[in-house]
């Protein structure tokens, strides 16, 4: 019996020895967003991709999904909480429901130019933004710039009053629904892939977008006219759900962590130099005709939409919105 149960010993061990170790399968990443790969944000996700794969080969699977192929932005977050999806980068509009907090970066005319916004989402204020929406299982991951917005339509928009009777696509935004209001335009909230059939079948007479939006999506090719408003900011809160966040290996989370830090300051980068180029190919298609418009007239669609500010100031925090101001001084 001994040398039958050391025989048997034997195979067990030796069964151990030859049989191939299960590998765990890897972590997987869903990454979903609604604009183009080409764009400041699809480049970012393609970015965090490629750095996790690199640094957490066979542990991480990232699987980036663009052009809403996966959800839309006025879905993914519900998605998100169900575990159907990790990564997302809605626009901050998308997170009214979540907190109000977010909805300043919709208020028109609150920042000067891209170097205020960025000074202002890494100050001490804006950084404690990203945590408005915590209570809701969400946890802020960065800010990633698209740009200012510019007013696009089938007749020129140079004073509020050309605004009166237009149909303008927004985001899902109560503060962007009054902006429109503001000067006569009735506003549509309608899904961002919906836009360029919208606008090709003249089902709205306009929209509000930055370069790389207009330019990556072709709204140059079915609006005339695009009035360089620098009227307010796109720019997106890179999210994730709190559960699956805190559910990551301690040795993994680190590294995704630091992959999508620096797959975001990236992306800005990539904001900034795709809005001075977008805006030159849209010039340069012919296809278009790019209106600025004179400080006289600005001043007017200023003093035209500024009341959106008081009337958002008890939702929104009267203190957040003098820290934008505020960061608008150098």
């Amino acid at each position: 019996m001994k040398f039958v149960k050391s025989l048997l010993t034997a195979a067990v061990a030796c069964a151990a020895l030859t049989s191939p170790v299960t590998q765990a399968a890897p972590i997987e990443i869903k990454f979903a967003h609604v604009v183009a790969e080409n764009t400041p944000k699809g480049k970012m996700a393609i970015r965090f991709e490629e750095l996790v794969e690199q640094r957490l080969p066979g542990q991480v699977d990232v699987k980036v999904y663009p052009n809403s192929q996966l959800f839309g932005d006025n879905k993914v977050l519900e998605a998100m909480l169900l575990g159907d999806v990790q990564l997302a980068a809605p626009s901050l509009s998308k997170f009214q429901k979540y907190t109000k907090q977010l909805q300043l970066f919709d208020l028109p005319f609150l920042f000067e130019d891209m170097a205020a916004v960025e000074r202002f989402q890494q100050s001490e204020v804006g950084q404690n933004m990203l945590k408005s929406v915590e209570k809701k299982g969400l946890v802020g991951m960065g800010y990633i710039h698209n740009g200012m917005k510019q007013l696009s339509a089938y007749e020129p928009l140079k004073l509020p009053s050309d605004a009166k009777g237009k149909k303008f696509r927004i985001q899902t935004s109560d503060i962007l629904a009054a902006q429109f209001a503001q000067v006569g335009g009735i506003p549509l909230k309608k899904p961002f892939s919906e836009v360029f059939t919208l606008l090709q079948t003249k089902a709205v007479d306009g929209t509000e977008n930055p370069w790389s939006n207009i330019y990556s999506k072709k709204f140059h090719e079915v609006q005339p006219f695009i009035t360089e408003s620098n009227h307010g900011l796109l720019d997106y809160m890179v999210v994730t759900s709190k559960e699956f966040l805190m559910g990551l290996p301690a040795d993994i989370r680190p590294v995704v962590e630091q992959s999508l830090k620096e797959a975001i300051a990236y992306g800005n980068k990539v904001a900034a130099e795709k809005t001075l180029s977008d805006r030159q190919a849209v010039i340069d298609s012919g296809r278009t005709q790019v209106i600025a418009i004179s400080a006289e007239e600005r001043a007017q669609w200023v003093k035209a939409m500024k009341p959106v500010w008081k009337q958002f100031e008890g939702q929104v925090g009267k203190d957040l919105i003098q820290a934008a101001l505020d960061s608008n001084k150098q």
